[in-house]
């Protein structure tokens, strides 16, 4: 769709943003044009906005949506690696490198597209680009998901997922000495200098809370056991790169340096972020299960380990 402005008209005032283009633009939901607001894809007088925002008459509007990709995913058979699966959820360790959902660029390759190959009657909740699916991994970090097989396990793990039930913990390399017990309460929002990225001093932050719950010191870095209690776009990355302690690996949050010492030279090899979910702890959606899921590091991420020095 080509980028367009709207201006406010008297009659329209006092409306609140994301009902007001749900009614302007035809086939888009008030979900999805929520979506944009807050993905800035949407702003007002050329600043970002809240979805309840209410309008303005003269108030300009720019609003600028992704090309679509294509309406249904293709199943592909791609390697996938299936930790449980039973008639309600399928639980996968997914590769670094593998964006979880089809979207503008990556059409294919995704792990929709691999589910729709070997997981039939994925729940349709989440849209025809996201079936099933009620969380992300970013592309580059690896790790463990759930995935809803019907529509009932994708609305219980969704509210789950919503009321912070779930426990999260990821393994991460950061830069420096952090501390075990170390809280980080920040709210976070797209960056307003740069889209793609996210930011702990955006205007319009949602809460994020990040807890490092174990920690093991190297020589110049530390091995991270962390623990999210929210979810948001790029939160642990964020966090740590907010304290002075980027992940290593992470080009975009600062995370790449170019002059390493030579006895942690290892972490040059790496071409992403140092970022696993090592463990996911769920209420199973149909019978009350509590459920336990642990995948190990990825041969990438444990080679460089073995290969940095550990002090005594």
């Amino acid at each position: 769709m080509e980028p367009h402005n709207l201006i406010v008209g008297t009659e329209e005032a006092g409306t609140r943003l994301d009902r007001f283009l749900t009614g302007v633009l035809g086939g888009h939901s008030r979900s999805r044009i929520q979506e944009l607001i807050r993905d800035s894809k949407i702003t007002i007088n050329g600043k970002s906005v809240r979805p309840n925002h209410v309008v303005r008459a003269g108030e300009a509007i720019a609003i600028d949506i992704p090309e679509p990709v294509a309406a249904t995913p293709e199943p592909e058979d791609l390697d996938l690696d299936i930790v449980y699966e039973d008639p309600d959820i399928v639980v996968v360790n997914k590769p670094a490198g593998m964006v979880v959902h089809p979207a503008a660029g990556h059409a294919r390759g995704t792990l929709v597209n691999a589910l729709m190959h070997g997981i039939k009657d994925l729940s349709g909740i989440g849209g025809e680009l996201r079936p099933g699916i009620v969380h992300r991994l970013d592309r580059g970090t690896s790790g463990v998901m759930v995935v809803a097989k019907d529509d009932a396990a994708h609305q219980e793990l969704s509210r789950q997922f919503h009321d912070r039930e779930v426990e999260k913990e990821y393994i991460a390399l950061v830069w420096g000495v952090v501390q075990a017990g170390r809280r980080i309460d920040a709210a976070i929002g797209r960056d307003p200098s740069d889209r793609q990225k996210m930011s702990s001093r955006s205007k319009y932050a949602r809460e994020a809370v990040t807890r490092i719950t174990r920690a093991m010191h190297l020589p110049g870095l530390t091995l991270c056991q962390v623990a999210i209690h929210t979810g948001r776009t790029h939160q642990i990355r964020v966090h740590l790169s907010a304290i002075g302690h980027p992940v290593v690996g992470d080009s975009v949050y600062g995370g790449v340096h170019r002059r390493v010492a030579g006895d942690i030279r290892a972490v040059q090899r790496l071409e992403r972020p140092f970022l696993h979910a090592a463990r996911l702890v769920f209420t199973h959606p149909r019978d009350g299960r509590r459920m336990e899921f642990t995948v190990p590091l990825p041969d990438d991420l444990q080679e460089v380990l073995d290969a940095l020095p550990h002090e005594e």
